[in-house]
């Protein structure tokens, strides 16, 4: 397609640390966060991938974003580890906080990560599998800025409030699913407004909440909806409580309120729980009736574990590589 460019993997990565170091980021910070890039890249996740980097760039020229993060850990209780994320965006701070949370999931069986003033833009998937690949059951959500009406409701008042969840398997094999309680995610909401495609019914409203099918409308004024009704919402509320009060944080509200510049994310908490399988039972250590489980879903035909497409997606990006917009190329390389 003559509007689309085809980059590899590695140039994905390279063009993500250039714009982010251009932008203000030191190295440390600039390749936590082009590594989360490159990972939802290689999944084909193209809404949290170079899609994101504007977003990233124009937080961290204004200043609102500290791309020169160091992040600072604190166990404020047997089984708490408390990370301030100085003003950075999140990436640094899972990095600088994992092998003293692996070590304490693993010595206490489990912990929280309270992870606060961070500006959280990326999927959600990376840290809960990151967590996994060590052999241990995690959960992770975030809030954003006000974006979605609760069920019921018209106007925008929690984030997309993503949730995500990662399980170990034997074979090294991860089951890990990463979901808005929105209908959609709010980037695939852009894409489809950026490349003049409908929403399906049910995922949004416009400005005077009448029912809309037009992203441009949901994205200006409008609202998106839940997926399930309440029981996206109540779900959506859960992560405002666990992201926001129980880690001293912002609720989604009071980040639109306290946002400097209202570009990219605003500040605020991502709650993050993960337990030690050996901890909590004599069986083997990821669980020998969970592949149970997981074998009487795959029999049935039409079902597959989650996770699995993002994985099957990886062998044709290898071959065939990342194709992006022109127009977001030329955005980045400006």
């Amino acid at each position: 397609m003559s509007d689309t460019v085809t980059l590899d993997l590695n140039a994905v990565k390279l063009l993500a640390e250039g714009a982010l170091i251009e932008a203000g980021c030191n190295m440390a910070n600039a390749e936590a966060i082009a590594d989360v890039v490159w990972m939802a890249e290689r999944d084909g996740c193209s809404s949290h991938g170079l899609f994101r980097i504007p977003g990233y760039v124009a937080s961290l020229k204004s200043g609102k974003v500290n791309g020169k993060a160091k992040p600072k850990l604190e166990r404020t209780a047997p089984s708490v580890l408390w990370v301030d994320g100085d003003g950075g965006y999140t990436p640094i701070s899972h990095e600088a906080m994992q092998d003293d949370f692996i070590a304490l999931v693993k010595a206490q069986g489990l912990a929280l990560a309270a992870i606060t003033n961070t500006y959280h833009f990326a999927a959600l998937w990376p840290e809960v599998e990151m967590l996994s690949q060590h052999g241990l059951v995690a959960i992770a959500c975030t809030s954003y800025k006000p974006v979605m009406a609760p069920h019921g409701g018209k106007e925008p008042l929690y984030g997309t409030n993503p949730l995500a969840f990662s399980w170990p398997r034997e074979d090294g094999t991860l089951v890990t699913f990463d979901m808005a309680t929105a209908a959609m995610a709010r980037g695939d909401i852009q894409i489809r407004a950026r490349d003049g495609r409908k929403l399906p019914d049910g995922f949004g409203v416009d400005k005077t909440g009448a029912p809309t099918n037009d992203p441009n409308a949901v994205l200006n004024g409008g609202a998106q909806l839940p997926f399930g009704g309440y029981k996206g919402s109540h779900l959506a509320m859960m992560v405002e409580l666990l992201a926001g009060p129980l880690l001293g944080e912002n609720l989604s509200l009071e980040a639109e309120e306290t946002d400097e510049d209202g570009i990219g994310p605003a500040r605020g908490g991502e709650f993050l729980l993960a337990f030690d399988p050996a901890k909590t039972r004599q069986s083997s250590p990821s669980g020998g009736n969970a592949e149970r489980l997981f074998e009487a879903m795959l029999k049935q035909e039409g079902v597959r574990l989650p996770g699995e497409g993002r994985i099957r997606r990886r062998a044709d990006v290898a071959e065939n590589g990342v194709r992006i917009p022109k127009s977001l190329l030329e955005q980045i390389e400006v």
